[in-house]
Formats: structure tokens, sequence, C-alpha cells
């Protein structure tokens, strides 16, 4: 099937992708014990040896990703329900696969020289806050946009705590790999929790300064060295976690294919 097949491509060169990011992105933090963003991880990745190429094929994997997130969630291959819950997962969904696509465009245009990653995908979420601030009832949508980072940061922090992860990976996946998905969800879980409390406090102040993505999270962590530390290792553990599901992942399981036939047949 074409679109079970794109679907798979999509998602694995996708997970090898944000594997790189992630394990540079928690390497860089904790040996330089400053806080790092995405953006610099693609600064330092173009600045290596042979580093356009590196950056064209990450920049290419991240593409893939924020493919496959946004298909995935059109035809709903995780089988959410349709109550309220399981659409705010494919919304969630959908704003992933966004921020993956935009992130994607900065790689690639910074591997094709026209641009510097730290200077083009620099933390502009202070500037897209203070422009929702400025609307009518700005506050609140500011203030859902917050409610939905702590609700990722929950699903995450959900993940680490009962594992449940473990059944998205084939069944001769590494025994590892429950340890690093375990450490990599929780360090996601506290980013994310963070960035939703930032943005909520932004809301109810007006104020937009403190409102920012994954680089400003981390630079609040630093405050608390032993609790920045340990976010750090987590990432880069969740980083060699997504290389693992690149291999083991299971997309091409009997439910993604009766969903995807449904879909097909709709």
């Amino acid at each position: 099937m074409n679109r079970l097949r794109r679907v798979e491509t999509f998602a694995r060169l996708g997970y090898l992708a944000r594997g790189i990011v992630y394990v540079l992105l928690g390497y860089l933090a904790f040996a330089s014990s400053r806080a790092k963003s995405p953006s610099n991880v693609l600064a330092e990745i173009k600045d290596m040896s042979a580093g356009e190429p590196i950056l064209l094929l990450v920049g290419i994997g991240l593409a893939f990703y924020g493919l496959f997130r946004l298909y995935g969630a059109a035809l709903n291959i995780d089988g959410e329900d349709k109550d309220a819950l399981g659409i705010g997962k494919r919304i969630g969904h959908v704003a992933s696969g966004l921020g993956h696509m935009v992130l994607a465009f900065v790689a690639l245009k910074a591997a094709s020289g026209s641009a510097t990653p730290a200077k083009e995908g620099g933390d502009r979420s202070g500037e897209a806050a203070s422009f929702l601030l400025s609307l009518p009832a700005g506050e609140i949508i500011l203030a859902l946009i917050g409610l939905g980072f702590l609700a990722a940061a929950a699903e995450q922090a959900h993940k680490a705590w009962t594992g449940k992860f473990i059944h998205e990976l084939d069944a001769d996946t590494p025994h590892s790999a429950k340890f690093l998905g375990h450490a990599g969800y929780a360090a996601r879980a506290v980013v994310f929790a963070v960035i939703g409390w930032n943005i909520a406090a932004s809301a109810l102040s007006g104020n937009s300064r403190e409102v920012g993505g994954v680089g400003m999270a981390l630079e609040k962590l630093r405050e608390n060295p032993t609790v920045f530390t340990l976010v750090a290792i987590g990432l880069f553990l969740f980083g060699l976690f997504s290389l693992v599901m690149a291999r083991f992942a299971r997309i091409c399981d009997e439910d993604v294919v009766t969903r995807l036939k449904q879909s097909l047949q709709s």
C-alpha cells in the first residue's frame, strides 16, 4: 500500500533526524553547561566538517517527520477517539508536525548557505506572543497555548511513568530502549512544563518577555544545576531513543493498516 510505505518512510527518516537533533541538544547543553535550542544545534552542525551536507540530510529528515505527524493526524493512524481528548491529541500532532517543518526549513535554508540557523531560527516566541497579546482575546489564546503545552507535558510524564511507549516498538527491540524512553520522556515532560508555565504566566500578566521555546526553558532550569544536568542527560537519552525508534518503531502493525484502509474507503 503506497500510503503505508509513505508513512513508514516519513516516520523512520524523521525519527532518525529527531534523534540527531536531540542527541546534540542534550550533549551540547551538558558539555557546555549552557542552555541550547534546536536552532543552536543546527548552527553547531553547520560548523562541523562537512556540516552543510549533514545539515541537508537532517533538514530532509525533519521535514519527513513533520509530514509524518501531519499525515498521521489527518489519517488518525494512532486510532485516537473522536472525543475532545482524542481531537486534542490530533491537534497536538499537527502542532508538532508544523514545528518540525519550520525547523526543517531553517536547516535546509542554512544548508544552502543562505542563512545562519542561530539567526534564522532564533527564538521568536516572544514576538509571536506579543502579537497575540495585541489581539482581542489574545490573553485567552495565549493561555490556551500554555495549557496545551502543560497537557503535552502531562502526556510525556505519563509515558515516562507507565512505560506505555514500549508498545510502539517491535518485540525484538533491545531491552535498554525502555530505560532510554523512561529518561527521555521524563526530560521532555520537564521542558514542556516549563514552556507551558511561562506561556500561561505571560498570558495572565500580559507580558510576553517570559515566553520562549526549548532554549529559554533550559535557561530557566539552569537556576538549579542538578535539575539542568539531569534534563540535559535526559534529552540526550531521548535522542538515542529516537534513533531506536527509527529502526524498531511499530509503524506497519495491523491496526495502522486497518485504519489506513478505512481512510481510503471514507
